[in-house]
């Protein structure tokens, strides 16, 4: 006999879908084998490490702890949603120029921890850093690169923004 199935319909990185799915099965799952969105990664499967992390409605959360129905009129946003087809995401940048993805099983939560710390808080200090990805597990890096990979995003974010916000006449100086 064949599992119920369920029509889910949800935005992910911007874009409506609607799968078929038990409505219990892991929103990890449908992300990586219904839609191909391999980015987001099974690291524990228990909720510890974080590898899964996508932004749910605008909230960190780990999908393989989200049973799909949950998922049901929800925006996701996954890592493979933070660059356009021809520009990283600055926390993708300060990843590769600091040294802060290493295996690569780690650093899709880890950039979306980083995404969310950052969409609450534009400018945080490392102790705020340290925190907002308390909940990420990585065994290559020791943390110290990837805390360095946020302060730099943070920091071309804050200078990004504070360049656009100069009025065009001070420019012409």
């Amino acid at each position: 006999m064949s599992a119920i199935q369920t029509l889910i319909r949800m935005n992910v990185n911007g874009q409506s879908c609607t799968v078929q799915a038990p409505p219990m099965k892991r929103l990890l799952d449908v992300l990586r084998e219904d839609l191909r969105l391999t980015g987001t990664k099974e690291g524990c499967g228990e909720g510890e490490c974080g590898s899964c992390s996508v932004r749910m409605n605008g909230e960190l959360v780990n999908s393989c702890l989200v049973p799909v129905l949950q998922a049901e009129g929800a925006c996701i946003e996954t890592v493979e949603g933070l660059a356009t087809i021809d520009v990283l995401h600055p926390l993708q940048q300060a990843f590769l120029a600091c040294g802060g993805a290493q295996c690569g099983i780690c650093t899709p939560g880890m950039l979306m921890a980083a995404t969310q710390l950052l969409a609450i808080n534009k400018n945080p200090s490392l102790a705020e850093i340290r925190e907002g990805l308390a909940g990420n597990l990585c065994r290559c890096t020791g943390f110290i690169r990837i805390f360095e990979s946020v302060i730099a995003a943070a920091a071309q974010t804050t200078a990004t923004t504070a360049q656009a916000s100069i009025p065009e006449t001070a420019h012409a100086r």
